[in-house]
This record gives structure tokens, C-alpha cells and sequence, in this order.
């Protein structure tokens, strides 16, 4: 079995949103958008002018908070009020997910994306996330129907915080760091190969031009490598992504990574961020010996990723037993990695990160 879902139509040019009412408005004439209150105003005056030009009516709905059942049940809702079967995402990724979590569960509803930022691939994922109110992670929701329309526009996401930037890096690595494994006992499943392979190609232009995209993104220019370095983290890794097969593929890091956002000291990480962390842990429980993969470390500390779990304080061992006992990784996809996610090894591999400890990740 091979399964490829993606969105229908990606757009990406610098200054996009200036025309976004043209691309919109063959689709539907009247559409809610869910948004952040930073996101709108950063997208405007341009989104509305070109959406009145373009005759399009909307209603904007701010989001606060996280993806949840009932954020969704309520926007839903909202929509049907309105007899509005497209929703409109501008945003980061709890923005977008919910977005298209949104439309998923409307009869015949279509989601169009406009992220804020290049943090991670949820403008195209196959995925909506869901959490607690309070921003623990419940469950990845597979969603029946992804986006009709990408529309990402460079010149805003060269104004962001280059942190967002750095953790879809490194959002964006652990798809190979993640998927690798699973070909060792199984090197000639197609799905597999075509998963790997997509994901290989971000490493091949972060290897190329992440250094400078990051510098670009600093300095608020849109350039080649920064243009390039956005597609990565979005598009080839929410192509990775959308790729299925018969061997069920979860990522170890992201595993851990769920777990840990039940921390309350760790809610100022970005989702990037602690599955960085999680990689560094993956890397111990892939090898017998007291050091990571010396290239995954290299690339971790180039992009700023927090190593150890400093801000837990003086709990930080309490949480690392309680972790170990509560990872939640299905029995089915376990069978097909070539190392042990028995509770003691994956407490063994946190306990490890300690060594890494420094002053910066203590407050």
C-alpha cells in the first residue's frame, strides 16, 4: 500500500498576501478565518484590502489558547451560523491545525493556510493536532480532506522571531532522524524509501543554506536561502509526512516530545524545541554508548535547541522516571525499529542528557 495526501495548491512569493483575494476568491465568495491577533495585524492592511478587491466577504474569528475539541466544536459552529464551508487559517501551527480541523469537520468543508511563520510543516500536514486546554498534547487527528490552497508569503515570515525559524529546522531534521531507522529492517518498502528520501533532501539544504537563512531571517531579508530553508520546513517536511505505507512510522522524538508538553516548565519551548531535545534522547537510545550521534549534536547546538532539562529544576529526575514509564508509542511500530524503548532505556537516555547541562537552560 502506498498513500500520498497533500494539498491541492502551494503558492509561496514574497508579499503574497497583497494578492491573496485572487486566489480566494475562485474558490468561495464568503469564508471564516480563524487567526492569532499578532498574525492579523502583521497580515494587514494587505490581506483585507486584497480580499475586498477581489469581492470576497469574511468574518475573523481571534483564536487564543491551544487546538482543542472544543475550540474546533465551537468554530465549527460559528461556521455553520454562517453557511460558510471555507475556513481561512492565518497563523502559526495551533492556529492552522485548528483550522483545518475546522473545515474537516464541516460537510463538505475546504481550509485554505496562510502561516505566520516557518516553525513547523502545519500548513500542509495531513494533521491536526489536538491538546489539553492547558497545552498538553492529546492526540494527531489524520484529517480527511487537507488544504485547497498554501499561500505563504516570505516577507512575513522573514519579520518573525528567527527562533521559529531554527525550531523548524530542527522539526524538520527529526523527519530523517525519525524515519531512518524503520529501513533497517525493512530497505526495500517503497513507502519507506520515499519518506526517507523526501526527508533527506531538507537535510541536503539545511546542509546548504541554513546557516545563511538564518542570518537572513535575523536581518529581515527575504533571500534564495531563506526562501529555500522556508519550503523545507514546510512543504518537503509536510510531504514526508504525508507519506503512508503498511509499516506505521512514528517518530520516537515526537513521542517523547508529546510527553513532555505535559511539563508545565517546559510550555516555553517551541514545539521544535523540545522535539530537539527528543532527538538528543532518540540519539542515546539508538547507541549503546554515553555519547549521541556527534553530527545530530553539531546541528542541535548550530540551532540553538535546549539539551537537557534544566528548567525542570530540581524535579528535572522525578520527571525523567515519570517520563520513562509514560512514553506512548504504539507496540506495532515499535517492532519495526532496530533499538529498545523499554522504560529503563529510554530513562537511561534522558539521564544522559544531564551532561549537557549549562547555566543558559537553568532559569
Amino acid at each position: 500500500m502506498l498513500a500520498i495526501k497533500t494539498p491541492q495548491t502551494w503558492f509561496h512569493q514574497s508579499g503574497i498576501r497583497h494578492d491573496a483575494g485572487k486566489y480566494i476568491s475562485p474558490l468561495s465568495q464568503h469564508i471564516l478565518i480563524i487567526t492569532s491577533a499578532q498574525a492579523w495585524a502583521r497580515v494587514n492592511p494587505a490581506l483585507e484590502s486584497s480580499l475586498r478587491t477581489s469581492g470576497v466577504k469574511w468574518q475573523t474569528e481571534i483564536m487564543t489558547g491551544y487546538c482543542t475539541d472544543e475550540r474546533v466544536a465551537h468554530y465549527a459552529q460559528r461556521a455553520r451560523k454562517l453557511g460558510v464551508q471555507w475556513i481561512v487559517g492565518v497563523g502559526g501551527g495551533r492556529v492552522l491545525d485548528t483550522a483545518k480541523a475546522v473545515a474537516d469537520a464541516l460537510d463538505g468543508g475546504e481550509s485554505v493556510t496562510i502561516p505566520k511563520v516557518a516553525s513547523t510543516c502545519a500548513a500542509w500536514s495531513p494533521l491536526s493536532v489536538f491538546y489539553t486546554e492547558e497545552g498538553g498534547q492529546i492526540r494527531s487527528q489524520p484529517l480527511k480532506t487537507l488544504p485547497r490552497l498554501v499561500l505563504v508569503d516570505s516577507e512575513i515570515i522573514a519579520q518573525s522571531d528567527v527562533r521559529y525559524l531554527k525550531a523548524g529546522i530542527v522539526d524538520a531534521l527529526a523527519k530523517w532522524y525519525e524515519f531512518r531507522p524503520y529501513l533497517q529492517h525493512s530497505p526495500d518498502n517503497l513507502a519507506l524509501q520515499l519518506k526517507v528520501q523526501t526527508a533527506r533532501l531538507a537535510v541536503d539544504i539545511y546542509e546548504k543554506h541554513g546557516a545563511q537563512a538564518v542570518r537572513d531571517n535575523k536581518a529581515q531579508v527575504v533571500s534564495e536561502a531563506l526562501i529555500n530553508v522556508i519550503d523545507a520546513n514546510i512543504a518537503i517536511a509536510g510531504l514526508a509526512n504525508s507519506i503512508r505505507g503498511e509499516i506505521p512510522t512514528p517518530g520516537v522524538a515526537h513521542a517523547i516530545h508529546n510527553r513532555l508538553t505535559y511539563e508545565p516548565a517546559l510550555r516555553d519551548w517551541l514545539h521544535g524545541e523540545r522535539v530537539g531535545y527528543s532527538l538528543l534522547v532518540q540519539s542515546f537510545l539508538e547507541g549503546d554508548g554515553e555519547t549521541p550521534d556527534a553530527a545530530l549534536l553539531s546541528l542541535l547546538r548550530q540551532y540553538e535547541m535546549p539539551l537537557t532539562l534544566a528548567p525542570l529544576k530540581e524535579i528535572r529526575l522525578a520527571v525523567i522516571q515519570a517520563v520513562a514509564r509514560s512514553i506512548n508509542f504504539p507496540r506495532a511500530a515499535a517492532e519495526h525499529l532496530p533499538f529498545s524503548l523499554e522504560p529503563a532505556r529510554i530513562e537511561r537516555a534522558l539521564r544522559l542528557t544531564e551532561q549537557f547541562f549549562t547555566p543558559r537552560y537553568a532559569v
